[in-house]
This record gives structure tokens, C-alpha cells and sequence, in this order.
């Protein structure tokens, strides 16, 4: 049984769609999930990089692509109020309802994309509504206190250290799988596509130049 580690932060629209993806496109197949909240805003700023929303042309095809998907994967999808909005309340509350040393189970991540995605455009930041959710949940823990922080903190460090720059991320043998349209690809590596025992995965960038800075 392989063992997978599911990077998420519940603001991504692609993130919620390979989630519920994720059974069906690995269905036959043996293995356990981890699922592992990091802050995707985190993520972009280490690397450099802006969120789809913080460029206008991206963020409208965004949402457009978005619609399309769940419309072909038919998935109910509703954006938010607001986009994007703080995510902090709802990864907090995703390690809250574990203990320190474990990680949130499916139900839990599932209750939080559906809080967003399903909600009929409400206000993911609302905060009767936030209330509300977290009553539901019934953390372990409390959400806003410095040790729930600090866990967020050190899953996206160490995210970055794996090597993890966006989200959704599977990781898996050290290989990591990112966005919705790589799940045949960790469907083939599951399976045990020759191709992965070829040499063709490290080749792929062994002979590329070093990445390119702009100053």
C-alpha cells in the first residue's frame, strides 16, 4: 500500500476538484491518504510567484476553466462571495480537529471544500457562518491558539523543503504530483507504468538549464 500525502489549502478551486477526483481516478488501486494543510499564499511567496487572482486575465480565465471542470467532471461548484479570501480560520481548523501529531481524516477536509465551494456564493469568511462550522467539527484543539499556528507554519516549511510550490500536491516515493490534470499521471505511477522505471522522470529536467531570474 502506497502511501500519499495531499497538500490543500481550501482557497483553491483546482484543489477542491482533485479532491473529490482523487477516489474515482485512483479507484482499484492500494493506498492511504494523508491529507496535509499548507498556506498556499505561503507557497507563492517563497517561490516568487503571484496567485491566479492577483493577475486580471488569469483570474478571469480562472474561474472560467473552473466552471468548465466541474461542469465535465460533473461536480457541484459555487465560487465564494469573495475570491480570494483568508484561508487561516479554515486550516487552522483543519489541524484543530486532530490531535498535534496526526492529520485531519477526509470527512473533515470534505466539510471544508464543501463550506466553500458548495455554499451557494456565501462569504467563506463570514464569521457566524465560521462559527457555525467549527461547532459542527468540534476540534480537539482550539483553532486560533499558538500551537495550531505554529503547526500551519512548519507544514508549509516543510511542504517547501519537499519541494511542494503549489497547490493541490500529491506526494508520493518523493515524487510530487501537482494540479487536477496530474492524477493519470499518479494513476500510471500506481499502477506501475514502466515508463516511471525508465529513467524518463529524472531525464525529463537532468539536461535543462538552471531556472532563469528576472531583475
Amino acid at each position: 500500500m502506497k502511501l500519499l500525502q495531499f497538500y490543500f489549502d481550501p482557497i483553491s478551486p483546482y484543489t477542491a476538484l482533485a479532491f473529490e477526483r482523487l477516489p474515482e481516478a485512483l479507484a482499484g488501486l492500494s493506498y492511504e491518504v494523508e491529507y496535509r494543510p499548507v498556506l498556499f499564499a505561503g507557497l507563492l511567496h517563497a517561490v516568487g510567484q503571484k496567485g491566479p487572482a492577483e493577475i486580471a486575465p488569469k483570474r478571469d480565465w480562472t474561474y472560467r476553466q473552473v466552471a468548465w471542470l466541474a461542469h465535465q467532471l460533473q461536480l457541484p461548484m459555487d465560487l465564494p462571495a469573495r475570491h480570494p479570501f483568508n484561508p487561516l480560520p479554515l486550516l487552522r481548523l483543519a489541524l484543530a480537529c486532530q490531535a498535534a501529531d496526526r492529520t485531519p481524516n477526509r470527512l473533515v477536509v470534505e466539510k471544508l471544500f464543501h463550506y466553500v465551494w458548495r455554499s451557494a456564493g456565501a462569504d467563506a469568511n463570514d464569521a457566524a457562518r465560521l462559527e457555525a462550522l467549527q461547532q459542527e467539527l468540534a476540534p480537539l484543539r482550539d483553532p486560533a491558539s499558538e500551537e495550531v499556528k505554529q503547526q500551519l507554519r512548519e507544514a508549509t516549511e516543510q511542504a517547501l523543503e519537499q519541494g511542494v510550490f503549489g497547490v493541490p500536491t500529491v506526494a508520493v516515493d518523493g515524487k510530487l504530483f501537482w494540479g487536477l490534470d496530474s492524477l493519470p499521471m499518479l494513476a500510471a505511477y500506481l499502477k506501475g507504468d514502466p515508463w516511471f522505471a525508465s529513467g524518463a522522470w529524472e531525464s525529463a529536467v537532468a539536461s535543462r538549464p538552471r531556472v532563469l531570474r528576472r531583475h
